[in-house]
């Protein structure tokens, strides 16, 4: 378990203090009771948000490129044969860092994206300047993603097309019409967050099968989750759509438990709005321990 208590390729600050809280609610004790061997490697640098008028349509650029730096170093060393990594964010840039440590290590990058955002904008296509609305694009390298970013692990891109798939994603609300070209240009594999909600298992295979044989990473994003059942995202608009925890925690199992998943990143939680609902954080702590400790039939 690794921490990036960062925000900043976030909105505002307030992720960089989801590390801390997810040790404070019990994951670890919780992991360890279900038998789960933990060791625990601490936090990396924080980094805060910070109003980055210099840079407005991507801010905090150069600290962004740093946090992925560190991560995906320290990573790629905590990626043993036969363990499992947990990477605590922070923004949903960890997504990028984690795939960054897994071409480190000598494998190629395979995605699953849990999120209901694409995250394929560059500083060109949108005037929002949160870099994490735009890991996925500059993970591709995709026109008008900022190079130092995305050159950032070494070789671009980091990941092809074919390396990725959504799983989860609210195609008509939550993206923009640059992000929708893109994917479609691209043909990367988007399962909705329809299919999500109804058949949860069934997607979570279906995303898996959508990758190559090989070792992949599943990056969580809390803000697909429903905001009302679980008040826990930095990002508010999810009310009354999206899975619930529970609903969430069967996709999971269904990916941790294939043996070829070498790891999963967190992002995008916010403990401030979590304590609107003193269950959230137990039963995501509860889902997180059920899905990695599952064994595969």
């Amino acid at each position: 378990m690794l921490g990036v208590p960062s925000s900043a390729g976030a909105y505002c600050v307030g992720v960089e203090r989801a590390p801390a809280a997810l040790r404070d609610a019990g994951l670890v004790e919780a992991l360890s009771a279900a038998g789960a061997d933990v060791v625990d490697a601490g936090d990396l640098t924080t980094r805060l948000w910070r109003p980055d008028r210099e840079s407005p349509f991507a801010q905090n650029l150069g600290d962004e490129v740093q946090a992925m730096m560190e991560l995906s170093a320290t990573a790629a060393e905590l990626m043993a044969e036969g363990e499992r990594l947990l990477v605590l964010g922070g923004s949903c840039m960890v997504a990028v860092g984690l795939c960054a440590a897994v071409k480190q290590s000598g494998e190629r990058p395979r995605l699953v994206y849990v999120d209901r955002h694409l995250d394929l904008n560059t500083p060109h296509s949108t005037t929002e300047g949160s870099l994490s609305w735009m890991g996925m694009a500059h993970a591709l390298a995709l026109e008008g993603a900022a190079p130092e970013l995305a050159g950032a692990p070494g070789s671009a891109p980091l990941l092809q097309p074919s390396d990725l798939v959504y799983l989860g994603v609210d195609p008509t609300r939550e993206t923009t019409a640059w992000e929708r070209e893109q994917a479609t240009e691209l043909g990367i594999a988007i399962i909705d967050q329809a299919a999500l909600c109804d058949d949860p298992r069934g997607a979570a295979q279906r995303a898996r099968n959508t990758l190559a044989a090989g070792p992949f990473v599943v990056h969580l994003d809390v803000d697909v989750l429903d905001f009302l059942d679980a008040p826990i995202a930095e990002n508010v608009n999810g009310r009354n759509s999206g899975p619930t925890i529970a609903v969430l925690e069967r996709a999971l199992i269904e990916l941790l438990k294939d043996r070829q998943c070498r790891g999963m990143s967190l992002g995008q939680l916010d403990p401030a709005h979590a304590s609107s609902d003193p269950t959230a954080m137990t039963r995501l702590v509860s889902a997180l321990v059920s899905a990695l400790t599952t064994e595969s039939l």
